[in-house]
């Protein structure tokens, strides 16, 4: 069965997310990063009878609350490491955490300082980790530089388009929109436990 544009592509024999879906051209535009929605996202990773996953989920759920608190609602987030891969299989172990980049416009009123003065924990890196089980990073949109912007974009996808092994592999985009978190959450904690579709 093909995979439609806006579905999560299953991980391929590597255990990875392919970097280009098997049955589109080559020119095609779906491809890594491959963009989701969060339900869609929840949804797939909810049905893996995973408590690590779901823990990792909560976190990260967690985590676009606190960004959503702070006025961070414009830009897309890009989601790679173990959680994205089979590591079940691959290092017989299951997934830390989840790596995430939050590329983002500045709320209204806010320059980065301000930004930071006024959330100091939100870019706290050590804390996001254990808080949140996210290896965080981030990066404001709009540069007046766009030679910048490009470069850092680019750096970006060639560390995540790769394992340290030098295997080739996708990951996903999600927006930043909080129009979904609640269905999202719903999902992935009904009523106080888990619920698979």
């Amino acid at each position: 069965m093909t995979s439609l544009p806006g579905t999560m592509p299953n991980w391929n024999n590597a255990g990875v997310l392919p970097p280009i879906r098997p049955t589109a051209p080559g020119d095609s535009i779906d491809r890594s990063p491959y963009t989701l929605n969060l339900v869609t996202l929840v949804n797939h990773f909810n049905s893996m009878l995973s408590l690590d996953r779901i823990a990792i989920l909560n976190g990260f759920m967690k985590f676009r609350a606190s960004l959503h608190q702070a006025g961070i609602v414009n830009g897309f987030q890009w989601l790679d490491g173990s959680f994205l891969e089979h590591v079940e299989i691959l290092e017989s172990r299951p997934p830390r955490d989840m790596d995430v980049v939050t590329f983002f416009h500045l709320p209204d009123g806010h320059d980065q300082q301000s930004l930071a003065q006024r959330n100091p924990l939100l870019f706290d890196h050590k804390r996001l980790k254990t808080s949140y089980m996210m290896d965080a990073y981030f990066f404001v949109l709009g540069n007046p530089t766009e030679a910048y912007q490009v470069q850092k974009i680019s750096y970006w996808y060639s560390m995540w388009s790769h394992r340290r092994d030098g295997l080739w592999k996708g990951f996903i985009q999600i927006d930043l929109d909080p129009s979904q978190d609640i269905k999202a959450s719903a999902i992935l904690n009904p009523a106080g436990g888990m619920h698979h579709e």
